[in-house]
C-alpha cells in the first residue's frame, strides 16, 4: 500500500510537466536567463578574490586595478538584476498560464461529468479543489520555477569553479553534501501525505461553509447555530492540527540543511587556511581562499532554498493530485458517432420496458411501459420518492436507463445527441435556479440573443412583469446569488419566464407552480394551457386540482406505474389515485 502512495507524486509531477508543452519557449528562455544569472553571480567572487590579491601590503595597493574590477563588478550586478527580472517574467507567464489551463480543463471537464458524480459529492469540496487547491499549487509551482532551476545551476556552477581553484578542498564539500540531500529527501517523502490531508480537510471546510451560508435561514429557524459552530470548530481543529504537523515537519528541513551547510563552510575554511599557511600561499592564495569561501557559501545556500522549494512542491503536488482527481472523474457516455440531431420532433414519446435504479441494490423503476401521443398533456402523480422526478431525469438523459428504451418519434434517445434532445425540451423545475446578474440576464439565459421586447413579452406571459417593474431598476435590477431577496414565488415566476421565452416542441413542468399563490397560479395555468397547446408536455404535480384536464395521468407508487388514464376514468377505478385525490379534498 505504501508503495502505491509513494508513486502518486511521480505520476502527478509527470502530468504537471505535460502542461509545459505550450510554454517551451518560456521554459527555454527561463533556463537560459537562469544560466546567465548564475554565471554572472559566480563570476563576482572571482573578481573580489582578484581585488583582494591586489592588496599586497601597506602602501602596495593597485588602486587602478581595483577600480577596474569594481566597474566590471557593477556592470555584472546590473546585468544580473536585469536577467533575474526577465527570468521572473518568464516564470510568471508559465506558472499562471498553466494554472489558467488547469482551471479551464477542470471547469470544462465538470460540464461533461455525469449527474451521478455531482449528486454524490459536496459542491464545496469541488469548488475548493478548483479554486483553493489550484492557488496553493500555483504558489509551489512558481517557487519551483523561480528557485529550483537557479539553485541546481548554482550548485553545478560553484562545484566547477571550486574544482578549478582547488580540487582537494572541493572534495571536502562533496563528501558532506549527501547528508544535506538525505535530510531533504527524508522529510519530503513524509510531508506529501501531510499536505494532502491538509488539502482534504480544507475542502471539507469549504463545503461546510457553503452549506451553512446557503441554508442560513434554516439554521437560524431551527436555532442550530451552535451545532454548525461545533461542526466547523471540529473541522477547524483538524485543519489546525494537520497544518501544524505539515508545517512543523517540513520546517525541520531548513535548520537541518543549514547545520550541514555550516559544517561545509567550517571544513572549507579550516582546510583552506591550513593549506594556505602550510604552503606559504603557493597552494592557495588569500584571495583564492576568500573566493573559495564565497563559493562554498553559494554552493550550500541553494540547498536551503531547494529544501524549502521541495517542501512547497510537496504541497503543490498534493493539491495537484486533488485537482487531477476531478479531471479523472468519469464523463458522460459520449454521443454515438452517428447520433441523430433531433429537429422539430412531433412529440410522440414511448417508455418501452424501462428499468432504472440509482444504486444496483435498490431497484426503483421496473419495467415501465408508457405511450404518449404527440400533443398530449401527461401528468405524473404519486407520493414523495415514488420516482416522478426520476422519470424526468431519464427523459432528459440526465441519467441513462439500465434496461429498455425511451423513444421520441420512434428513435431511441440514446441514438440522439444530448444537445439536440435537451434543446427540444423546455423545463421548469420546482427548485428555482437564478444566477448572479440582472433580471433581464436571468430571463434571457434560455435565449441569450433575445430582444428586450421578447423578454418583456415572456415576463408578461408568466405574470412576472408587474413585480419586475416594481423592483428598483426594473429589468436591470441586479440579483444576488440564488435570486437575493426575491420571494420564492417571484423566483419561480422568473424561471417560468425563461420557458415562455422559448417555444420548444416538448415541455416538462416539475412542480412549476408549487411556490405561487392560488390567484397567480390560475393565471399561470391559463398561460401554460396556451403554451402546451399542440405540444407534448409532462407535468409533475402534487396538487391534483391542477392536472384534471390532462390527457393522461400516470399514477406512480414505489417506482411503478400502478394506474394510468384520465382524471374521470381514474376516479371511477376506485384505486390509489382516488385515495390521493380524496386525501387532498377530504372534508374536515
Amino acid at each position: 500500500m505504501s508503495k502505491v502512495k509513494n508513486k502518486a507524486p511521480k505520476g502527478t509531477a509527470r502530468r504537471v510537466l505535460s502542461y509545459l508543452k505550450g510554454y517551451r519557449a518560456y521554459l527555454f528562455l527561463s533556463l537560459l536567463l537562469s544560466l546567465a544569472t548564475v554565471a554572472l553571480t559566480l563570476w563576482l567572487p572571482v573578481l573580489i578574490g582578484d581585488a583582494i590579491d591586489l592588496i599586497v601590503s601597506e602602501g602596495a595597493v593597485d588602486f587602478d586595478g581595483i577600480f577596474t574590477i569594481f566597474k566590471t563588478a557593477a556592470l555584472i550586478i546590473v546585468a544580473t538584476a536585469l536577467f533575474q527580472w526577465l527570468m521572473n517574467v518568464c516564470n510568471n507567464k508559465m506558472t499562471f498560464g498553466i494554472v489558467r489551463n488547469i482551471r479551464n480543463d477542470a471547469f470544462r471537464h465538470l460540464q461533461k461529468v455525469p449527474f451521478s458524480y455531482l449528486d454524490t459529492r459536496k459542491t464545496g469540496d469541488i469548488v475548493s479543489r478548483v479554486i483553493a487547491d489550484v492557488d496553493q499549487f500555483s504558489d509551489g509551482l512558481l517557487l519551483g520555477f523561480t528557485q529550483l532551476f537557479t539553485g541546481v545551476m548554482t550548485i553545478v556552477g560553484t562545484l566547477l569553479f571550486m574544482l578549478f581553484i582547488h580540487p582537494g578542498i572541493t572534495l571536502v564539500v562533496v563528501l558532506v553534501t549527501p547528508i544535506s540531500l538525505f535530510v531533504a529527501a527524508f522529510i519530503a517523502k513524509r510531508t506529501y501525505h501531510m499536505f494532502k490531508k491538509q488539502s482534504e480537510i480544507r475542502g471539507k471546510q469549504t463545503a461546510l461553509m457553503e452549506e451553512a451560508i446557503g441554508s442560513h435561514k434554516v439554521v437560524y429557524a431551527f436555532g442550530q447555530q451552535e451545532v454548525m459552530l461545533s461542526r466547523f470548530g471540529e473541522l477547524n481543529e483538524q485543519y489546525r492540527k494537520a497544518s501544524l504537523d505539515a508545517t512543523f515537519f517540513s520546517s525541520i528541513t531548513n535548520p537541518s540543511t543549514r547545520f550541514v551547510n555550516s559544517l561545509v563552510y567550517a571544513g572549507v575554511a579550516l582546510s583552506g587556511a591550513l593549506l594556505a599557511i602550510g604552503s606559504g600561499g603557493t597552494a592557495i592564495t588569500v584571495g583564492e581562499l576568500s573566493c573559495f569561501l564565497a563559493y562554498a557559501n553559494q554552493y550550500t545556500k541553494p540547498f536551503n532554498e531547494i529544501s524549502g522549494v521541495v517542501t512547497e512542491l510537496q504541497n503543490a503536488l498534493a493539491c495537484a493530485a486533488r485537482i487531477f482527481e476531478v479531471l479523472d472523474a468519469p464523463t458522460e457516455t459520449p454521443d454515438k458517432t452517428d447520433a441523430a440531431v433531433l429537429t422539430a420532433p412531433k412529440g410522440a414519446v414511448e417508455f418501452a420496458d424501462v428499468s432504472f435504479s440509482y444504486t444496483p441494490k435498490k431497484p426503483l423503476i421496473e419495467h415501465m411501459n408508457v405511450r404518449v401521443s404527440p400533443g398530449e398533456r401527461v401528468a405524473i402523480v404519486g407520493p414523495t420518492g415514488c420516482g416522478k422526478t426520476t422519470v424526468i431525469n431519464l427523459l432528459m438523459r440526465f441519467y441513462d436507463v439500465n434496461e429498455g428504451a425511451i423513444r421520441i418519434d420512434g428513435v431511441d434517445i440514446r441514438d440522439m445527441t444530448r444537445r439536440s434532445l435537451r434543446e427540444s425540451i423546455g423545463m421548469v423545475l420546482q427548485d428555482t435556479v437564478l444566477f448572479a446578474g440582472t433580471v433581464r440576464e436571468n430571463i434571457a439565459f434560455a435565449k441569450p440573443d433575445a430582444t428586450d421586447e421578447e423578454i418583456v413579452a415572456a415576463a408578461k406571459a408568466a405574470h412576472a412583469h408587474s413585480f419586475i417593474k416594481r423592483l428598483p431598476e426594473g429589468y436591470d435590477t441586479v440579483l444576488g446569488e440564488g435570486g437575493g431577496s426575491l420571494s420564492q414565488g417571484q423566483k419561480q415566476l422568473l424561471c417560468i419566464s425563461r420557458l415562455m421565452l422559448l417555444t420548444p416542441p416538448l415541455l416538462i413542468l416539475d412542480e412549476a407552480t408549487s411556490s405561487i399563490d392560488t390567484r397567480t397560479e390560475i393565471r399561470i395555468q391559463k398561460a401554460f394551457a396556451k403554451l402546451t397547446a399542440g405540444r407534448t408536455s409532462f407535468v409533475v404535480a402534487h396538487r391534483l386540482s391542477t392536472i384534471r384536464e390532462s390527457d393522461l395521468i400516470l399514477v406512480m407508487r414505489d417506482g411503478n406505474i400502478v394506474e394510468q388514464g384520465t382524471h374521470d376514468a381514474l376516479l371511477q377505478q376506485d384505486g390509489f389515485y382516488k385515495v390521493l385525490y380524496e386525501s387532498q379534498f377530504a372534508k374536515a
